[in-house]
Parts: C-alpha cells; sequence; structure tokens
C-alpha cells in the first residue's frame, strides 16, 4: 500500500509521512473518558478528530484496529494522592456508587457519541476489567528496577530514565516551576516526577473500589490502564496513540515510561493530540471549556436549543485539530444554516444516471490529499462544496458525496430525506390544523384575540408555527 497519510507527530514535533509496523494494518488508541459525568463538547471536539482520522484511514484501504479505555477508578485530578477523585466525586454527588456512576455515565458517553456520528472502537475496555493486567506490569517494573515501594504505595522510578520527558519537550525545571498549578508534595517519592503505579496508602480511606495485590489492598494509579489496555488488545507495538492536548503531560508522558520500561524496546510510532475548544470566560478572555466551572455545554444541551449534533460535527471538521477552536452560538447559527443547505443540496441530486469516472477521479483525489495533508478537514469540506457547484452530473456528484460521506460522517445524502419525512404531516392532524386556523380567523373577526392566541400557541406546542401573510395564513411543521 503506498503510503499517503501525513499528520503531525507529536513525538518528533513535525508532519511525517504514516508508515505502519505491518503493511496494511493500523494499531490504533485512544484515551478514553472518565466516567464521573457528561462529556461536554470539548471532550467531544478531540474523538470528533479522532474519529476523523480512523475513517480515513479505513477510506484509505487500511485495516484499523482501534482501542479505548473506560476511567471507571483511580483518576485523580492531579498527577499522585494530592486531588480528588473524580469517580469517587461523581459517586458522592449523585449518592451513588462508584459503578452505577460509571455504568450511567458510559452509557451516557456512546449515547452522545452516536449523536455525533462518532464510530464505537473495535475494543472498548474498563479499566476494571484488568486489574490483573496492572498488577502484571508493575511487578515486572519493580523486578527491572524501575519501580520502588515507599509509604505503602508503588512508585515509578522517573530518575531511572534517561528521557523522561520526550513527549512533551520540557526539562525537569521548567515543569517544577509553575507548568502544574498542584504540584505535588507527596514525601513518599524520590523525585518529585515520580509518579503511583499502586495506591494501598491513599488519602481516600472511603475508596470504594480496591483489590488484593502483592503489596496489600488497593487500587492502581490513572496513568498504569492505558499501557495495559492497548497491550493486552495491540500487543507490543502500536502504531498512533490518540488524546487531547492535556494529555501530553503528564499522563501519555507517564505511559511512554511505563511502557517503554516494561517492554525494553519503543511502544509507539506516532501520537496524535487535539487542540481545546475554546470559549470566551466573564473576564472576556479565552478560556480551555471544561467542568471545573459548573456549568458546561454538552450534546442534550445542544439538542434542546434546537441545534442538530452533526452541526456541531461539521462545526469542528471546519477547523484543524491543531488549533484551539473558538466556540459561540452566533457561529453555530450560521454553521446550522450552512449545513441545512448543503443536505437539501445533496438531497435534491437525481441519483439516476450513470457516473462520470474521469471527473469522480479528480474531485476523489482532491479530497484525498486535503485528507492526507495533515488532515486537512476544512479543505475536504471545500472539496465537497467545489464538486457540487462544479459542471458534471448529478448521478457522479451524488455518487462522490456519498463516498465523502463516508469520513465527514454528516450525513450527506440522508438528511434531507430524514428532515422532509419529519415535516410530513399526517392528513388526520391537516384537518385538525386547518379546522383550528378557521377558528382563530373566526376569533380574530370577532375581535376576540385572546381566543387567537390560544389558538397559536396550542398549535405551536403541536410543534406547528402559524404566519400571517398577505396571501393568508400559512403553517409549518418545525
Amino acid at each position: 500500500m503506498e503510503n499517503k497519510l501525513r499528520f503531525y507527530n507529536t513525538l518528533t514535533r513535525k508532519i511525517e509521512t504514516f508508515i505502519p509496523n505491518e503493511e496494511g494494518k493500523v494499531a490504533l488508541y485512544t484515551c478514553g473518558p472518565t466516567v464521573y459525568h457528561f462529556a461536554h463538547i470539548g471532550n467531544l471536539r478531540s474523538y470528533i478528530m479522532e474519529d476523523l482520522l480512523e475513517k480515513t484511514l479505513r477510506w484509505l484501504g487500511y485495516d484499523v484496529k482501534r482501542v479505548m479505555n473506560i476511567t471507571d477508578v483511580g483518576h485523580l485530578s492531579s498527577d499522585a494522592d494530592t486531588g480528588e477523585d473524580k469517580m469517587l466525586k461523581g459517586a458522592k454527588r449523585e449518592h451513588k456508587s462508584v459503578m452505577e456512576i460509571a455504568r450511567f455515565y458510559t452509557d451516557a458517553f456512546f449515547s452522545d457519541c452516536g449523536k455525533l456520528n462518532i464510530k464505537t472502537p473495535d475494543v472498548v475496555e474498563p479499566a476494571t476489567n484488568c486489574i490483573p493486567e496492572f498488577i502484571h506490569m508493575i511487578r515486572t517494573l519493580l523486578e527491572k528496577g524501575y519501580a520502588y515501594e515507599q509509604g505503602g504505595n508503588i512508585y515509578f522510578d522517573t530518575s531511572r530514565l534517561k528521557e523522561y520527558y520526550v513527549l512533551s519537550n520540557h526539562s525537569e525545571q521548567e515543569l517544577l516551576v509553575g507548568v502544574r498549578e498542584d504540584v505535588d508534595e507527596d514525601a513518599n517519592k524520590r523525585n518529585k516526577s515520580d509518579f503511583v503505579l499502586w495506591f494501598t496508602k491513599s488519602k481516600f480511606d472511603d475508596q470504594e473500589l480496591k483489590w488484593e495485590s502483592p503489596w496489600g489492598l488497593g487500587y492502581p494509579g490513572w496513568h498504569i490502564e492505558c499501557s495495559c489496555i492497548s497491550m493486552k488488545h495491540l500487543g507490543e507495538y502500536m502504531d498512533i496513540h490518540c488524546g487531547g492536548v492535556d494529555n501530553i503531560f503528564p499522563h501519555h508522558t507517564n505511559e511512554i515510561a511505563q511502557s517503554e520500561s516494561c517492554l525494553g524496546h519503543k511502544w509507539c510510532n506516532y501520537w496524535f493530540h487535539v487542540h481545546h475548544l475554546v470559549d470566551k470566560s466573564k473576564s472576556g478572555e479565552l478560556a480551555k471549556m471544561s467542568k471545573s466551572s459548573g456549568d458546561f455545554l454538552t450534546v442534550s444541551l445542544l439538542q434542546k436549543k434546537g441545534y442538530d449534533p452533526v452541526v456541531y460535527r461539521m462545526f469542528c471538521l471546519q477547523s484543524h485539530y491543531r488549533k484551539p477552536l473558538e466556540f459561540s452560538y452566533e457561529v453555530l447559527d450560521n454553521m446550522s444554516a450552512a449545513y441545512e443547505k448543503l443536505v437539501r443540496r445533496v438531497g435534491t441530486l437525481d441519483r439516476e444516471g450513470e457516473v462520470d469516472q474521469e471527473k469522480y477521479a479528480v474531485y476523489r483525489s482532491r479530497f484525498e490529499q486535503a485528507l492526507c495533508d495533515d488532515l486537512n478537514s476544512a479543505m475536504a469540506i471545500t472539496v465537497l462544496y467545489d464538486m457540487l457547484r462544479a459542471e458534471m452530473s448529478d448521478a457522479t456528484k451524488y455518487a462522490l458525496a456519498e463516498d465523502f460521506d463516508r469520513v465527514l460522517s454528516l450525513n450527506l445524502t440522508t438528511a434531507h430525506a430524514a428532515k422532509s419525512a419529519e415535516k410530513q404531516v399526517d392528513p388526520e392532524l391537516e384537518r385538525y390544523i386547518l379546522a383550528r386556523i378557521e377558528e382563530r380567523k373566526a376569533a380574530k373577526k370577532e375581535k376576540d384575540f385572546a381566543r387567537a392566541d390560544a389558538i397559536r400557541a396550542e398549535l405551536q406546542e403541536k410543534g406547528i408555527v402559524l404566519e400571517d401573510t398577505r396571501e393568508g395564513v400559512k403553517w409549518k411543521k418545525v
């Protein structure tokens, strides 16, 4: 297979041509959610762009196996035992068990992904399924001298590595001066950058989930799960590891440290990171969207405001994954209008007739070039618009739109028909609407405006909007 795809590799800090370990096959890993709350749309931007990467690889002909973890235990909000356990936080907030919280928010996460046309990974593995794998890796690290036991916990010894900061490109001194706000003051650690592999002594005495281990009753640190889950399902060599830019340090840095120390060889060749979704804070400054502020945007909230979730997907695809993306409702309104026009245009194409193979090949090649140029999804959508404006048969345009949508996943060939079907009205309901319009007309003639307004409001509750025009009353289903 010809290697065409080029994208930015965080490990080398440059755009590289993708060459998999095994020709034609891709071992792909995605850092999954910590299932203690709903995913906000900033989280989901990362999953949309990772979905774009996976679908591009498949569209190019690769056999992709994608694995994702679910963090349902042990995710502290700092690098060690100094923050708040997010799963425990969720359980306390809702007066439920940790596993009840995990099940509910795992289902909610994949429901949101479905609405955004994000493909479910081939393997989804909760951290709580892999305790034996965690223990095995920790034993190996202890045997090789990369870990030590102190104060009841097992720590990874970062001083044993020549290049601990290889992924984040920071020196130790830089990281010790304000890189993390929650500086770890764990007195048990030999080095400030060391991290916990297994807790038996923790400030969380009420930790609900604990397991027996060679070091006592306890639970794993956060970083160990991705290393073990990826190795369990993808083997010792991985092609691409994905995540948000906030995962680069310390999470992915620690994954590389423990994985390569355990295996004794390079673990993953390409690291793919998606930048933040940002919005304006009360001060007017741009800030990363997060759950910590209390109120945060979810897919369900966008739906309540009348937005099709796929419009948000298109909003993300119109920007490059390595750039911060500023969210506003004004931009989303404009995107919604653009999306309606786009699917209406595709939906009205006459798909019957012969496809012009020569013109088909030209635009497919342009679309491929955009995707292979560091996943330039905005340019790929531009190619889509150019194709729809070009001189060629509707059948050719429809075939291209259908092909492009294998990657874009914007429901290009189905949305218009679906929306039209939604707006179809049952004949009996139509007779009722027309009768109520006549009653409203009579009420207005009698100057009974309260009754006329009540009829309008009643119909609006049923999703029927009335519009008074010079030609009479028009109505539509919304």
